[in-house]
């Protein structure tokens, strides 16, 4: 399959969270004029009782012929005359959606899981997802406002420019959300004054300080460059910003529709993980966060 016809997947669990992510789920899909597919792990129920054996839940079974079938009739009153499929998956959710992401044009899930402990257990799932999916996955999260769904056109798409700018995936996909949307694309590039550089004497000044604000102006360009010469109608804003990428990406969530994350998986001691940045604006963006992944 071409990846213009994969479907958009979304995963649900029976949280209001996840019916959240079909809503967004079902305007991605008529957005990019591809089906939905609504996909439930069905050994999350057992997956979640064997860890919390007290929380109270409906059956398994429940869940199996109730949940999916739900979650479709709710994204084809959203957008009438969708093309909704459904499948149930006798496996744990990580493998589920990983696979999933393999097959989308794009992978959606919500934030939040059933309840309070339950919330743990899906935190776990959608991290372990980011930080090893093959394809691009949206995390809904933020406010009423800023989850409206992806054909807003008074927000615009936020995207980090990373630290090896050139030929980035998440800057591309980021350029082509914009031109979906019709929206402007604010790319974003932090910088930091190295420590051995900075002195507790006095603010930040003189020629050290351009030198890194120059290299920061100048690793934006490079990243935006051809991807703008191939979507020339893209509006861009340009934001250099001192501090933390982190805090910079997180401030610029605010009124956002969308922000875009690049991700290089690292191998740590307990298998593969998302990097700093990535994991705060999963856990305190104030807007959907798309996790793409970079090669290498």
């Amino acid at each position: 399959m071409r990846a213009v016809d994969r479907p958009v997947i979304v995963g649900v669990d029976g949280s209001e969270s996840s019916l959240r992510a079909v809503d967004w789920a079902a305007d991605e899909a008529a957005l990019r004029e591809v089906p939905l597919h609504v996909v439930y792990a069905s050994l999350w129920e057992r997956y979640e009782q064997a860890v919390f054996p007290a929380a109270p839940g409906p059956s398994e079974q429940i869940l199996t012929d109730v949940l999916v079938v739900a979650a479709a009739k709710r994204a084809r009153q959203r957008v009438p005359g969708t093309d909704v499929t459904t499948e149930v998956v006798p496996e744990g959710p990580v493998s589920v959606l990983l696979g999933a992401a393999r097959k989308a044009s794009v992978l959606v899930i919500g934030s939040r899981g059933r309840g309070s402990a339950a919330e743990l257990l899906l935190g776990s799932v959608g991290l372990a997802v980011a930080g090893r999916a093959d394809g691009a996955v949206i995390v809904v999260r933020g406010d009423h406002a800023n989850r409206t769904g992806p054909r807003s056109r008074e927000r615009r798409v936020v995207v980090g420019v990373p630290d090896k700018p050139a030929d980035s995936v998440a800057v591309r996909f980021a350029f082509r959300e914009a031109a979906r949307r019709g929206v402007p694309l604010e790319a974003v590039r932090a910088w930091c004054l190295p420590a051995d550089e900075a002195t507790d004497h006095a603010p930040f000044t003189g020629e050290p300080v351009e030198v890194h604000r120059q290299r920061a102006v100048e690793a934006l360009e490079t990243g935006l460059r051809e991807p703008a010469g191939e979507l020339p109608g893209v509006e861009v804003r340009r934001r250099v910003v001192e501090g933390p990428a982190r805090a910079a990406l997180l401030d610029a969530s605010a009124d956002a529709a969308l922000l875009v994350v690049g991700a290089r998986h690292h191998h740590g001691r307990f298998g593969p993980r998302i990097g700093r940045v990535t994991h705060a604006v999963l856990h305190h963006a104030a807007c959907p966060v798309a996790v793409v992944p970079e090669g290498g």
